[in-house]
């Protein structure tokens, strides 16, 4: 257990450990709890505010400021990222490679709850490599001046459980193509099910974007979303737009 002042005071800034980030996590079941973790940076462009190469990692209450990745999880097939009440604002770059919000290897699942993540910087706010990967009652908005590529980016397959999330893609986006990318790399696992259901997406900028482009086989099923935007297409691909979304 890594754990903070509950009252939001604790900080860990600007000092990485071993080239990689302001944590490294190379046991397993480990929780870190109430830190604010800030400037992680590192010569590789993957400078993270945790860096997690053991199995099953949660994450709670836990606030990720401007750093190059927000966390950075190795493969670990039979481990899980659990990510809950916690907050990514202004993470991500892309120089020797791309960094993003939350970039996550080939894990058993990652489940990411009650989470905010703001004005990520042209990588993706949430990729994932896991066999499964669960996004419930989120917070993933570009806003004015992010320029994150997708809002979520799932790129060898995978099952995906997209849930009451508020999502926005904004005017200053680096990539229009899409918010929720699947399979873009092609498909290198089993991807039972896609399902969309019950989120709130606005595209805010001047050009026509997807907001769920799936590029595996699997079906995706999308129902009870709300989208905004005058240029939106809500799903390309494999699917079903299901009566329920507006």
């Amino acid at each position: 257990m890594i754990e903070g002042d509950p009252g939001g005071g604790t900080v860990i800034t600007d000092k990485s450990c071993q080239g990689k980030g302001l944590f490294v996590t190379p046991g397993n079941d480990v929780t870190v709890r109430n830190l604010t973790l800030t400037r992680a940076r590192v010569p590789d462009g993957n400078g993270a505010g945790i860096r997690a190469e053991g199995r099953n990692l949660v994450v709670e209450h836990v606030r990720f400021i401007n750093n190059q990745d927000g966390i950075l999880a190795h493969d670990q097939p039979q481990g899980s990222l659990i990510v809950r009440d916690s907050e990514f604002l202004r993470n991500g770059v892309c120089e020797q490679a791309c960094a993003h919000g939350i970039y996550a290897g080939q894990l058993g699942l990652v489940r990411i709850e009650r989470s905010i993540f703001r004005e990520t910087r042209q990588g993706h706010h949430i990729k994932s490599r896991a066999l499964r990967t669960e996004i419930v009652g989120c917070d993933i908005a570009d806003g004015p001046e992010g320029t994150a590529s997708f809002l979520v980016e799932i790129p060898i397959g995978g099952s995906l459980l997209l849930q009451s999330n508020r999502m926005e893609k904004g005017p200053k986006s680096e990539n229009h193509r899409a918010a929720v990318m699947i399979g873009a790399e092609g498909v290198a696992q089993p991807t039972r099910e896609i399902v969309v259901e019950g989120n709130e997406f606005r595209a805010d900028g001047d050009y026509p974007t997807t907001f769920v482009y799936n590029m595996t086989a699997t079906d995706a099923v999308l129902r009870d979303n709300r989208i905004e935007g005058r240029q939106v297409k809500q799903l390309h691909g494999d699917g079903t737009v299901l009566a329920g979304n507006r």
